[in-house]
């Protein structure tokens, strides 16, 4: 059945209004189109990122009272469970988490360490699944929820060497075996907690360089372009519009579910 605390079908079943969405990454490349978009639709989001960095974006944004900034660092495992109490006891239970975090070496296959390839997974896999259920878990007393994880086009498939020309380097290993992992787990979580009326989904986005990224090498682009079908990479708020919509009542149906946000990349 649709989600009992916010649906009401005489309104665009896309729209957010009333609900809170918990948004970790929030105030990175993707994160920011994430946060204005679910914001312009009415929510109120809980923007999680580290140090200072969501409070930057939201004095720039200037959002008012629906963007929230909060600081934390996901891959402090044993303080997940503190900061989500805590944020439910002062904004109540989130009707969405979105979880953005991602980790990475970027170091070659030959020059990764063992406790470099451990912290990677600790922070794409094990602080996921904490967050994951540690929210889960508070939406189970509401029996109303939508879990988004990111995973990758790098955990459907593997990078193609050819076009990492130095001084780039082949996307790393480890973070390609983390959004693989987040993949099953957006299925699995969607089975445990489906007979509680909450939806676990993932979003793998396809090539989504930034603008410095852009700016300072344009072969590689061109390179990117050529394996999408549509001949381009992807910009942000196309990842974002995806993310609200699995948020949304428009989705009510959907869970276990990756959605792939690749301009055609992976369906070569």
């Amino acid at each position: 059945m649709p989600d009992s605390k916010s649906a009401n079908f005489a309104a665009s079943p896309f729209s957010l209004e009333g609900k809170t969405i918990w948004v970790v990454g929030g105030a990175g490349y993707l994160g920011q189109a994430v946060v204005q978009l679910l914001c312009k639709e009415g929510a109120r989001v809980l923007c999680i990122d580290r140090e200072d960095r969501s409070f930057v974006f939201a004095k720039k944004t200037k959002l008012g009272s629906l963007l929230i900034p909060s600081q934390f660092d996901l891959s402090d495992t044993q303080a997940i469970a503190n900061f989500v109490n805590e944020n439910n006891e002062k904004y109540g239970c989130p009707d969405g988490l979105v979880n953005l975090a991602y980790a990475a070496s970027g170091k070659s296959l030959e020059k990764i360490e063992p406790q470099d390839f451990d912290q990677v997974i600790h922070t794409e896999l094990t602080a996921t699944f904490i967050l994951a259920r540690a929210v889960g878990q508070l939406m189970e007393t509401e029996e109303s929820g939508s879990i988004v994880l990111f995973g990758s086009m790098y955990g459907m498939g593997s990078p193609d060497q050819n076009i990492y020309e130095p001084p780039l380097m082949t996307n790393p290993i480890e973070y390609g075996v983390g959004k693989a992992g987040i993949i099953q787990m957006a299925r699995y979580l969607g089975m445990h907690f489906g007979p509680k009326n909450i939806r676990c989904n993932s979003i793998s986005p396809g090539p989504f360089p930034n603008d410095k990224v852009q700016k300072a090498h344009p072969d590689f682009i061109k390179s990117l372009e050529k394996k999408t079908f549509l001949g381009r990479v992807g910009v942000a708020n196309e990842v974002a519009g995806s993310v609200g919509f699995l948020l949304s009542n428009a989705s009510t149906y959907i869970t276990g579910h990756n959605l792939v946000v690749d301009g055609g990349w992976t369906a070569w």
